[in-house]
């Protein structure tokens, strides 16, 4: 086995073990198509060809919204190929999201579903995108047509400086417009070879691949650490339980989101037996619940790593490959990162082990700033170049990092503050709760009222006095909710984040007048 590659730009590490073995796999789909690291490499060219048939020149923006195909991740590597900047969108977005993000990024071509052409074209005549071109699931689509076609021999790769923006990375916008995160190639590829060797990928590694791949973990995560290790993926349109059960035997990797390992303890495939040729299990892009930590090992011997990231800097910490992986926590800084816990008022650092305060981060793997957003590039670093993450945090004794919530779910009430991640712990412990979300409603008397959303498990006896007396002997007063409402599920994202944005805003009247209840007393 030759030696893991690691570090360099992500074009450099395709070309290395494209030189070492050309004919080992490098991407298998579902349904048994395959294609050889060599025949990969073809396809980045010929879709590279094809782009700069239709004039993308380095620095130039390429959007995509396609569906996730091995044409998609081609397009992608196509883009680093050519020193364009990759811009990929959620397909999930309406054609009026869509319209804001082509006029924000100005992109030379935009890549959509064919069935989605008619509209987007119309858009794209009315913010000034000059190529609009199609791509199918099923590698159809005017792009791959004209991948097919083209008699332009192949650019040559493009050679960059490590600070050339690769990809421009949309935030999900929860308090406002997106903002468009500008990631260099420095940044994907010290990530990326960080990653590799904090988890120990090498080419013997095969990747389950079920993420979408407009997003950080599915795109950068999952598919920049295979090209850094050499590894190979197995790869899925989307996760399904009983394909990814199907197909664990011959992985030895896969990354997930929460919502993979609760679906997977509801299948009664998921035993030692079937995870026993898988080495690790990781988690990210929303927080694992402990129980769900501790189910999944006493059902599979595996403890989930979890880790921590965000769009503006990909991976920051994570538990440790060897070593104790410590259920609600992300673990301590990745190499090379350094993560400090500041007061959100003064940003002065906060030293104390366990000190709550908000998560500041620098390191090779932080973004550039906003895209044409320089004021407000500013005003998200400290003048010595960390990054206010926005995050709430705490770092233990033995520097783990644990995540308390988002500065903006912090709910204040009656003038204390009260952290959503305490009061959902409590309730998410009770018999018969599936899960809960926390959040600040506004209240006539105490400015905002602490406020539970839970769904129960079926037929299970609960209601709001039962939780709420059971949290009178947990929690302190101030800190039990007001109300205790009951939902079938939680509004949740393409990535399984819980949307309490969509929450606050659909219970924004709750307390249209007084309960009744006496104001806190500091």
């Amino acid at each position: 086995m030759s030696e893991p590659v690691f570090s360099g730009d992500p074009l450099q590490w395709l070309a290395r073990v494209l030189a070492q073995d050309p004919d080992r796999s490098f991407l298998e789909t579902a349904a048994g198509q395959r294609y050889s690291r060599r025949e990969f490499d073809a396809l980045i060219s010929k879709y590279a060809a094809a782009l700069a048939q239709r004039g993308v020149v380095p620095t130039d923006r390429v959007a995509a919204q396609v569906e996730k195909s091995p044409e998609a991740v081609a397009l992608y590597l196509a883009c680093l190929k050519l020193g364009a900047v990759f811009v990929p969108l959620n397909t999930a977005y309406t054609l009026a999201e869509l319209e804001y993000f082509l006029q924000d990024a100005q992109p030379r071509m935009a890549v959509v579903r064919p069935q989605d052409l008619a509209n987007v074209r119309t858009i794209a005549d009315r913010v000034g995108v000059p190529d609009v071109q199609t791509l199918g699931a099923q590698g159809d689509g005017s792009l791959p047509r004209l991948a097919a076609s083209t008699t332009q021999a192949p650019p040559d790769s493009f050679t960059a400086e490590p600070a050339a923006l690769a990809a421009l990375l949309y935030t999900s916008g929860t308090t406002g417009r997106s903002k468009g995160a500008m990631l260099t190639r420095d940044n994907l590829g010290s990530n990326a070879a960080t990653l590799a060797q904090a988890w120990h990928f090498s080419e013997a590694d095969v990747l389950l691949h079920a993420l979408p791949i407009f997003h950080v973990h599915g795109l950068f995560v999952a598919i920049n650490t295979v090209l850094a290790s050499g590894a190979t993926m197995l790869f899925l349109p989307k996760f399904d339980a009983d394909e990814v059960l199907r197909l664990l035997p011959r992985a030895t990797v896969l990354m997930g989101v929460p919502t993979f390992y609760t679906r997977l303890l509801q299948h009664p495939g998921l035993t030692r037996e079937a995870t026993r040729n898988i080495r690790l299990f990781v988690s990210g892009s929303a927080p694992l619940l402990a129980d769900t930590h501790r189910e999944f090992r006493e059902r599979t011997g595996h403890a989930i790593l979890e880790r921590y990231g965000m769009s503006e800097t990909l991976m920051n910490t994570s538990n440790p490959y060897e070593g104790e992986r410590v259920p609600g926590s992300v673990g301590p800084p990745l190499s090379g990162v350094e993560v400090r816990i500041t007061d959100p008022e003064s940003g002065r650092p906060l030293t104390a082990p366990d000190a709550i305060g908000m998560i500041e981060v620098r390191g090779p793997n932080v973004f550039a700033g906003y895209w044409r957003l320089p004021e407000k590039t500013a005003t998200e670093f400290r003048s010595d170049g960390f990054f206010i993450t926005g995050d709430l945090g705490r770092i233990d004794a033995r520097g783990y990092i644990h995540i308390v919530g988002r500065g903006k779910d912090l709910v204040i009430t009656g003038g204390y503050n009260v952290y959503p991640i305490e009061i959902e712990t409590e309730i998410d412990a009770l018999p018969g709760v599936v899960e809960s979300a926390v959040i600040g409603v506004a209240h006539p008397d105490f400015g905002e009222g602490v406020t539970a959303v839970v769904v129960k498990r079926k037929n299970a006896e609960l209601d709001e006095t039962t939780i709420r007396q059971a949290l009178e002997q947990r929690l302190a007063k101030f800190k039990l909710p007001k109300r205790v409402l009951f939902v079938d599920e939680l509004p949740r994202n393409t990535m399984g984040k819980v949307q309490k944005s969509v929450l606050r805003e659909a219970y924004r009247q709750l307390y249209g007048a007084s309960d009744g209840l006496p104001p806190t007393r500091k």
